[in-house]
């Protein structure tokens, strides 16, 4: 299979050799932290070593599992927050057809990822149509967000089916021993999977977290396993190249970042990936945004966001810098039909492809935006499969990592993140505080 790939000649202009080399020298070391489990947050780096943490017996478990709620559902929720709903949502959103037949897929949905009033009520009133189970994801089952959702859920399940015909309809993903869930399981009787104590939230995409909502919706996740194993194994081959993918990566990006370029616009012409973007988001902003330092993630879906965001890229503050990723074969192919009368001046087009016209979009933007003194990298996609995305999640994963430890981080804790929960408990009268 084509490997991906990446483009950092179209930043030469922006170069700053003598940073880059600075970081170059630290690289080694980062290295060896990751792998050897030796660096900051080492108690979360589980995620590194894929067979460790997904054996065959816990894939074909997943599988099986998913096939059962597949038999007994039109629809399975998915309750989670962050990491553990974004990884799942941003693969079935990249594979599923834009207008899926239900009849052919199981509708995979998502709920305790907001705390809006109307969607959940919404959601309520959609499931008294539909024949439906849970999956709940949550370590200690108590995050504020979903631990709504499913009593709200959970309620519904209940007056719907009748408390004696719900062990079924209810998997948990939990802590391996304790917390609310892991409560909710032993009085009920309901399937789980472990939460690796030893993998973070955002970190679990490969864990049964993401793996049994992809295998739900009907996608094959010994591929996307199969993808990131090969990535894996390459990872720990040629780490040591200095022209290797992930190292040219960390450093370029951390390199701009040196000089002042601090948002990371990850930009795509493939609307599929929107919340892949989505989770790079979370990914990148939660492990690297700490102590004053780390990239400002945003994301754009080109050619629509041109009509809206990009006057200001290419002529406001020169702050930020383009990452695009380019996914090189389309799913299906489209041509653009001749008019005999041409009133609308597109017959220079006809018999071209929409893909053609994608492409030549994206290369003329990159050219604009080098022009107006944005740097560009571009990292070429094979195409949009199980396969590639299992390879992106886990290239990704690992220059997170490397880019915390190269600016003296901890990439794997999220101490911000408390801040607001802890305002929100004394607002809303939480006891004990």
């Amino acid at each position: 299979m084509n490997p991906i790939k990446l483009n950092t000649q179209l930043t030469n202009a922006f170069f700053n050799e003598t940073i880059y080399n600075q970081l170059s020298v630290k690289l080694p070391l980062c290295h060896q932290m990751l792998l050897s489990g030796t660096g900051k947050g080492n108690e979360f780096t589980g995620w590194t070593n894929i067979p460790d943490f997904m054996p065959d017996s816990l894939i074909n478990d997943i599988i099986e599992k998913s096939n059962e709620l597949k038999r007994i559902s039109e629809t399975v929720v998915v309750i989670g927050i962050g990491g553990s709903y974004l990884g799942a949502k941003a693969i079935i959103e990249a594979l599923k057809p834009s207008f899926p037949e239900k009849e052919k897929h199981t509708e995979v949905l998502f709920a305790g990822f907001n705390l809006s009033e109307d969607y959940h009520a919404e959601l309520l009133e959609y499931l008294n149509k539909r024949d439906y189970s849970l999956v709940v994801i949550s370590k200690s089952g108590t995050t504020t967000e979903p631990a709504i959702a499913f009593r709200l859920l959970f309620k519904h399940l209940i007056e719907k089916y009748g408390e004696s015909n719900i062990q079924k309809r209810v998997i948990c993903i939990t802590d391996v021993a304790k917390g609310a869930l892991r409560k909710m399981v032993n009085k009920y009787g309901f399937s789980s999977f472990v939460i690796p104590d030893n993998i973070g939230g955002r970190f679990s995409v490969l864990t049964a977290v993401g793996l049994l909502p992809v295998a739900i919706a009907g996608f094959d996740i010994k591929l996307l396993l199969q993808g990131a194993t090969d990535m894996m194994n390459n990872y720990k081959q040629h780490f040591t190249d200095s022209n290797y993918i992930i190292n040219d990566f960390a450093l370029h990006r951390l390199s701009l970042e040196r000089q002042g370029y601090y948002i990371e616009l990850f930009a795509t012409y493939q609307p599929r990936l929107f919340y892949f973007m989505e989770w790079l988001k979370q990914l990148l902003g939660e492990s690297e945004g700490k102590e004053g330092k780390g990239l400002y993630p945003s994301s754009v879906v080109f050619t629509t966001d041109l009509h809206s965001l990009g006057q200001y890229i290419q002529e406001g503050k020169r702050i930020m810098f383009e990452i695009v990723l380019h996914v090189t074969k389309p799913l299906k192919n489209l041509n653009i039909p001749l008019f005999e009368n041409d009133d609308d001046d597109l017959n220079y087009l006809a018999g071209k492809n929409i893909g053609h016209v994608n492409d030549n979009a994206m290369k003329a933007t990159q050219m604009a935006h080098i022009e107006g003194n944005v740097p560009n990298i571009e990292m070429t996609i094979p195409e949009l499969s199980e396969y590639y995305l299992g390879q992106m999640i886990y290239m990704f994963e690992v220059v997170c990592a490397i880019s915390g430890y190269l600016n003296d981080i901890n990439p794997f804790n999220q101490p911000g993140v408390e801040a607001y929960k802890k305002n929100m408990f004394k607002l809303l009268g939480k006891p004990g505080l």
